[in-house]
């Protein structure tokens, strides 16, 4: 076996993790998530958007989007970088997890490319959102792991730019692609679905231990070209019955605060009933704030609640137990009182006690 040489001056679709045999067969095993799909030519992998071109595997998607959106960066979520600032989003087609919930199942399970009507280079996006003023660049509905080669390129576009890229996704990701992709990624918003290997394997059809490595790489050694810490933040969409236990949820805090940190922000967000669980009743709302209770019971920092109007959740407040005072005050992704942003006058700083603030403000 013998790793494909870089063809990307040639063909920027070329896959950059991937290893050919040289047997005869035209095989090749992409290299880019846990799956390690290995191809015949003509075949594509799980996640449909990547397959053998004579031997060589490539990103079918590079440079075609299913659409453009401007949004809040609290969208994302993301409630502790450049708050109020605002994000051009946009995502391919195509996925390597296989989430029964999946909420842009019409996109991420999308077997025709019919839908991709945008064509966008990555240099083009990136002068767009520099045109209209846009702060960040976010590459998410379906997950960017699948067209990371677009999605780095287009980081790198940005950043000559002074744009934020910003990654969100599930963190199903092998540790060979880890280094380069979140090396081009400024933040992310990276999905710990729950937190039992049964549930990954019969609710995503992906395991546990793969996105806790990579959440750990993420938080703890990925760095920046200019040698910043990528900022990371998670989220749990709760799903009533599946992974909102108690023992579950004190687990899961439990590992974040032990192996991250009590300063990642953490976001509880509501199931909604789509695709192959349209059985399943919505998250109660009681649900998120216990959630919400059990995770700062831990010891972390900064919980959130997500998809219901509740503005204590969505409020960031200083750590500092003796003082807890409001710093930014959210109603959904609207921010009402913003104290901290440097924007706005702050220092990234509890204005009340000094307490210094996680984030990028």
């Amino acid at each position: 076996m013998t790793v494909a040489p870089d063809s990307r001056s040639v063909n920027p679709a070329v896959g950059r993790w991937q290893t050919r045999f040289d047997d005869g067969s035209g095989r090749a095993r992409c290299e880019l998530c846990p799956r390690r799909c290995v191809l015949k030519p003509g075949q594509r992998g799980f996640c449909f958007v990547r397959s053998n071109h004579d031997g060589v595997i490539l990103s079918d998607t590079y440079g075609r989007s299913s659409g453009f959106a401007v949004d809040p960066v609290e969208k994302k979520p993301l409630n502790h970088f450049h708050p109020g600032s605002s994000v051009l989003s946009f995502g391919t087609a195509g996925c390597n997890s296989g989430c029964r919930f999946c909420q842009n199942w019409d996109i991420v399970k999308a077997r025709s490319f019919d839908r991709l009507g945008v064509e966008a280079s990555p240099e083009k996006i990136a002068q767009v959102a520099a045109d209209r003023g846009i702060d960040s660049v976010a590459f998410t509905y379906n997950d960017p792991i699948v067209f990371a080669e677009y999605a780095i390129d287009t980081a790198v576009a940005c950043r000559e730019h002074g744009i934020h890229p910003i990654a969100v996704t599930a963190g199903y990701m092998s540790a060979a692609a880890r280094p380069d992709f979140y090396a081009a990624m400024d933040a992310a918003n990276i999905d710990l679905k729950g937190f039992t290997e049964d549930f990954y394997w019969k609710v995503t059809g992906t395991h546990l231990q793969d996105v806790l490595d990579t959440i750990d790489y993420a938080v703890n050694e990925a760095r920046t070209p200019g040698g910043e810490h990528v900022w990371v933040e998670l989220t749990t969409l709760l799903i009533p019955g599946l992974n909102d236990d108690d023992a579950q949820l004190h687990a899961e805090c439990t590992w974040i605060r032990e192996h991250l940190g009590p300063d990642v922000p953490l976001h509880f967000s509501a199931f909604h009933p789509s695709y192959r669980m349209m059985d399943v009743p919505p998250t109660p709302h009681e649900t998120l704030t216990r959630a919400r209770a059990i995770a700062l019971g831990e010891g972390l920092h900064y919980v959130y609640t997500g998809n219901v109007h509740d503005r204590e959740g969505d409020t960031t407040y200083c750590p500092n137990p003796s003082c807890r005072a409001k710093l930014i005050e959210r109603d959904w992704y609207r921010i009402i009182v913003d104290r901290l942003s440097v924007a706005n006058g702050g220092n990234g700083r509890c204005p009340n006690c000094g307490t210094p603030i996680a984030g990028r403000w």
